[in-house]
């Protein structure tokens, strides 16, 4: 259902969405993602460390756990970004994909620059790509291909 704008004599236009329904799908969508991904990255540390590659940052152990929890938060930032763009601009599920691989991107960043081993560096990146592998595409195809405002 596309959404539709609506104004008042004296006021500017305000998006009012079309359906809450977009939302009861991408929540669970989101979150069911999130579990996955975070167990997805939780067993890449896992085994990596037991294959002997480090989990040391400037070191720092990194949990093996901790992939699990920042796998989760970044996750449902990506929800929650999900849910802003299904609401605001025109094209949701294409602004979503640029906007997640982009920042898929950025987060290697700081794998590449880490004081860290090249394995460990390696680990990380990929625990980066396949959580974003789980989550985006999981989360793309609920949201509309386009809608009019």
């Amino acid at each position: 259902m596309p959404a539709t704008q609506t104004t008042s004599p004296g006021t500017t236009p305000a998006l009012i969405p079309a359906t809450p329904r977009r939302a009861a799908r991408l929540v669970p969508a989101g979150l069911a993602a999130a579990a996955v991904a975070s167990a997805a990255t939780t067993t890449i540390a896992a085994v990596g460390s037991a294959g002997g590659i480090s989990l040391g940052v400037s070191g720092a152990p990194i949990p093996v756990l901790g992939f699990a929890v920042l796998t989760a938060l970044c996750s449902v930032i990506g929800l929650a970004l999900a849910l802003v763009l299904a609401r605001l601009v025109r094209h949701p599920r294409r602004s979503f994909v640029h906007v997640t691989v982009v920042l898929t991107t950025l987060s290697l960043i700081p794998d590449v620059a880490a004081d860290a081993a090249p394995s460990t560096k390696l680990l990380l990146m990929l625990t980066h790509l396949v959580a974003a592998a789980i989550v985006v595409p999981a989360l793309a195809r609920r949201l509309p291909a386009g809608q009019q405002h």
